[in-house]
């Protein structure tokens, strides 16, 4: 694949993946809340200790693989060696394959004891066994999605990603119509056996339009040598799952002992499951659903950063990583903002449950965050600097895991100190991300434009939001017209404020990277 200006620009995919992945990332918010409606707190908290078994076992497996799918594919790509390429992808799935079958094994053996002794609860059984074929399917997918990516295609894995969302809804919700109702157990594995369903679809449609596109691809190049191809791919994997890894073994760590310390500081178990599922299950969901541009810009950010630092464009590298933190600060800081105002009217209406604005400023501001920590993430990961990231990530989960042991059992402190020990962690992680970011690409971090314009034009379009809100639901107006009202205020206020301090957004995100 030729280097040139086309290559090194993402804006069109950027619209792309982010169009396709708004409908995919609605279509799936939406989903989660007819799960929720569906199953109910509890077996929502049972998911969510689910879900980290699964993201270990990915992280075991295929994590590192794919990153190095992406990076290397697109490294060979821009030499003109698309032997490599495909060798690479080869590669990576046999080497998937040797790793998940002896964990997969052990997983399905030892089902029971990781249940009760591991998650603290004997009905996520059913669902750790069914999460092995589901894992499966799953890394295929996933290895055949990023060697897209790093070649620059990226039509074809977010389409099939957008009719994922479709197949997985309904799956899962005609599953659970069909047989519900159940004992939570049972209707925990009814929503892994819709995944396992939809993973199928993803895992073949990729693989044969890989092999069509591959078909139609004269191999040119000199391909690359084993040994040398393996410790290629083991310099990225490596150190990328140890970090997805220990990241996620904390994350599960933390989803397992939630629920114990609620109990330890007198919360009744169910009682402290739902928690479990309204915090992790409902709110942050709804929290990252502004967020469907971050996905689309880190798998296009990551290759073209890799393709740049081959050839050694520093500044193309700092010119693209420039962007890509403007463009996160300007549309994650006023979207957070306005989802701490509108978020627990909307959690109410789309949940049932009130409690789902218990802490959404704290969780707010630990998901813009976040959004910052992943972009940093992907420059690291595209400068080589996989295991600075890995480094930062196991500190940051650290200290989530310390305030959760120390905090929640607290009287009075509850799910408070988990949320605590969140925001802590990621502005420990932002803040080293930045700096470790700014050290290896001679990057100066324009504060203003990134923090100080952006922040202070959604504080002041948030604080007059909150008033509007208020007084359009006092003056007797119905929910749904006055918070859209507030909502297109608060926007034209905060572009306004914007442009008052010299920030010109259309400049930022135009089409042209």
């Amino acid at each position: 694949m030729a280097l040139g200006k086309q290559t090194l620009s993402a804006g069109k995919d950027v619209l792309l993946l982010t169009g396709l992945g708004a409908l995919s990332q609605v279509l799936g918010f939406g989903y989660r809340v007819a799960l929720s409606r569906m199953v109910g707190a509890e077996v929502m908290g049972l998911y969510q200790l689910l879900m980290p078994v699964y993201s270990v076992l990915l992280s075991l497996t295929a994590v590192g693989l794919t990153s190095a799918a992406s990076n290397l594919t697109s490294q060979y790509l821009a030499l003109g060696n698309r032997r490599a390429a495909d060798q690479i992808r080869v590669a990576c799935l046999r080497a998937f394959f040797l790793l998940l079958l002896p964990l997969g094994t052990a997983v399905v053996l030892a089902s029971d004891p990781i249940s009760v002794a591991l998650l603290g609860d004997a009905r996520t059984q059913l669902g750790l066994m069914l999460l092995v074929p589901c894992a499966a399917l799953t890394g295929v997918e996933n290895i055949h999605k990023h060697c897209f990516y790093g070649a620059g295609l990226v039509g074809p894995p977010a389409i099939v990603e957008l009719l994922e969302q479709f197949i997985r809804a309904a799956a899962v919700l005609g599953l659970l119509f069909l047989f519900l109702p159940q004992y939570p157990e049972r209707a925990a594995g009814l929503i892994v056996t819709g995944m396992v369903l939809c993973e199928v679809f993803s895992a073949l449609t990729l693989t044969v339009l890989y092999r069509r596109r591959g078909g139609r691809m004269h191999l040119t190049g000199p391909g690359e040598p084993g040994s040398v191809r393996r410790r290629r791919i083991a310099a990225i994997a490596l150190p990328v799952g140890a970090n997805a890894l220990l990241g996620n073994l904390i994350g599960a760590a933390n989803s397992a002992l939630l629920p114990q310390r609620l109990a330890q500081g007198g919360m009744e178990r169910g009682a402290a499951i739902a928690q479990l599922g309204v915090v992790c299950g409902m709110t942050l969901p709804m929290l990252a659903l502004p967020t469907l541009f971050l996905g689309p810009l880190n798998l296009l950010l990551l290759p073209r950063l890799a393709r740049a630092f081959a050839l050694g464009r520093t500044g193309e590298v700092r010119r693209l990583t420039g962007r890509a933190m403007s463009a996160v600060a300007l549309l994650t800081l006023p979207a957070m903002s306005l989802m701490a105002v509108l978020g627990p009217d909307l959690g109410a209406i789309l949940f049932g449950r009130k409690d789902v604005g218990r802490f959404l400023i704290p969780l707010a501001l630990t998901m813009a965050l976040s959004c910052f920590c992943s972009v940093l993430g992907a420059v690291l990961n595209g400068v080589g600097r996989q295991k600075a990231v890995a480094a930062v990530s196991i500190l940051g989960g650290g200290v989530q895991l310390a305030c959760t042991l120390v905090l929640v059992p607290l009287p009075g402190v509850g799910m408070g100190g988990y949320v605590a020990g969140a925001l802590l962690s990621a502005l420990l992680e932002a803040g080293l991300c930045l700096w470790l970011a700014a050290r290896y690409t001679g990057l100066r971090p324009p504060l203003f434009s990134w923090l100080v314009a952006p922040g202070l034009a959604s504080l002041l379009a948030a604080l007059t939001a909150n008033l509007l809100l208020r007084y359009l639901k006092d003056a007797g107006l119905p929910l749904l017209p006055a918070a859209l009202g507030t909502l297109l205020f608060a926007l034209v206020l905060y572009l306004a404020a914007l442009h008052a301090q010299g920030v010109c957004l259309r400049d930022t995100l135009r089409v042209r990277w």
